[in-house]
């Protein structure tokens, strides 16, 4: 956790027992680029490491959600026009499962959970031009929530991102926040289970 930079640093957070980011999350902000409703905001923080090649990333989030859209999980980032995040997002006082994926416009898809849990898991896969993104209740049982395009060979900012649209900030946790790169069998093993018929 020490190599981590900020992007957008909020004002208050700490890291905890080395292993665990605990964050204010800054209020009014957020990231989006124009689609349906005709802004861009990229001033949420974000922190993170750079990293390349093909690689296994994983968070446990914790937040004190209070107001709709907040929102925090994992973040990769080539610039301001290619990002994805994804994690928990709160909306009509329910806990959501959320992916944004930004190629110079964002998209938006979301799963309601039947229940709000107090944590959820988040794991993305990255191999060739591809991102797996994956949640779970438990740690142990992951359902895919999206399989999107990114562009392969260049490296990113991959890490934990929050934000707060329309409220006053929360309290996030971040725990055993880690980035796992992937040997090339396991890109072979994973082309074979995905791609060859």
């Amino acid at each position: 956790m020490k190599r981590l930079e900020w992007y957008n640093e909020p004002d208050k957070w700490e890291i905890i027992n080395g292993s665990s980011l605990s964050m204010f999350v800054t209020p009014k902000t957020d990231f989006w680029r124009k689609t349906h409703y005709g802004f861009t905001v990229d001033d949420g923080p974000f922190c993170y490491l750079k990293v390349g090649g093909e690689f296994e990333a994983n968070v446990k989030i914790t937040g004190d959600y209070t107001s709709r859209f907040d929102q925090m999980g994992l973040m990769i980032r080539k610039d301001e026009k290619s990002w994805i995040k994804t994690g928990v997002e709160f909306v009509n006082n329910r806990i959501h499962l959320s992916a944004v994926v930004t190629l110079k416009m964002s998209d938006w898809s979301v799963v309601e959970l039947n229940e709000n849990p107090k944590s959820v898991w988040m794991k993305v896969v990255r191999i060739a031009d591809s991102i797996k993104i994956s949640y779970s209740l438990n740690n142990e049982e992951f359902t895919m929530l999206r399989l999107a395009y990114f562009p392969e060979n260049t490296p990113v900012k991959v890490g934990l991102m929050a934000a707060s649209p329309d409220g006053d900030g929360f309290q996030a946790l971040f725990e055993n926040f880690e980035i796992i790169h992937l040997p090339d069998s396991e890109r072979k093993k994973w082309l074979k289970d995905n791609v060859e018929s």
